[in-house]
Parts: C-alpha cells; structure tokens; sequence
C-alpha cells in the first residue's frame, strides 16, 4: 500500500530546496500530494508535536490510512537516506503508538521521504526496528536519459501543436 517512490514533479521545483521548503510546497499541493500517495490517505497534519517529559518532537507530515486503520508519519529528507533516520524515525513511533495510538489502530507506519537511498544502507539501517518503517525516494522532476535531451519537443513546441490540432484547448488556470 506504500510505493518506494514517488514523483513529486508537481511542486514545480527545478533545484535543491531546504526541508521546511519542500514541506511547504507539499501542503501547498496537498490534493495532488495525497493523489501521489495513493488511495486511503487522510492528512491529519503538519509539524506533529510529541511530548516527552520536557522536550518536544515534530513530525514532518502525518496521514491516516483509512484501509491500514494506522497513522503514517512522513519525515522529509532533502539529501540522501542517513543511517541515523531510521533511528529518529523509529523514536516517533513509539511515542505516536504509547500517545495516540486509539482502539482498532494497527502498529503506526514510518516513512522516510529523501532524495535518494542505498538498499543495502537502508536494510541494515532498519533491520533491528520494531516499528514498520519504509524508506521511499522521490523525484522533482522527470528524468531524461542523457540520449534522449534535445530530441524531444519543448512544452512551448507541445502546446502549439495541440492548439493547432485544438484552437479551443485552453491550459487549465492560464487564461489566454
């Protein structure tokens, strides 16, 4: 029910960005980011707070799954996957299942949102966890085989064509 990747392209976002930014754009598109995730999510909300004793902990991105019947906490990582993560990730969920965990709930869910990740790192990161964690990638923008640039047409080359062949398609949200 959880994909190992996901395509983000839809934030428009072209270069590297900080963690708070690319969470920003997420909620800013939320609809489409739930449409990504896939059928069930439910957005509860952004920066969780936990408490321990005195300290306090946030969660990126938190969502229900309405088939799993369990929370699922998104931590977004702009760089690669670090052992550490899962560490971080598997804290969370304890304090998610010891604090919110309601009657009927499964185990809560982790996932780790980064821009890339070693499986090999990744399974030895995650091998002692207790908690079900999942390590996911995902791609601002499509990826063209380096053969392949310069041998396709522009958006701008696109758009004249299929206006050509359609004088009355207008682009959605662009007046003309």
């Amino acid at each position: 029910m959880l994909k190992s990747s996901y395509n983000l392209e839809f934030l428009g976002i072209r270069r590297a960005v900080k963690e708070r930014t690319l969470e920003e754009r997420l909620i800013e598109r939320l609809r489409d980011f739930i449409l990504e995730l896939g059928y069930g999510f439910c957005f509860i909300g952004r920066q969780h707070r936990l408490t321990l004793g005195k300290k306090e902990y946030f969660i990126d991105l938190l969502f229900y799954h309405r088939f799993l019947k369990a929370l699922v906490a998104f931590e977004l990582k702009v760089g690669p996957f670090e052992p550490e993560h899962a560490g971080k990730m598997d804290f969370y969920l304890n304090l998610l299942n010891d604090k919110e965990r309601g009657p009927g709930d499964q185990p809560f869910i982790g996932v780790i949102l980064c821009a890339e990740k070693d499986d090999i790192e990744v399974e030895y990161a995650l091998r002692t966890k207790a908690n079900p964690i999942g390590v996911a990638t995902y791609a601002l923008q499509s990826r063209l085989p380096a053969d392949m640039k310069g041998k396709l047409p522009t958006a701008r080359q696109l758009k004249g064509v299929v206006r050509s062949v359609l004088p009355e398609w207008k682009e959605e949200g662009v007046a003309e």
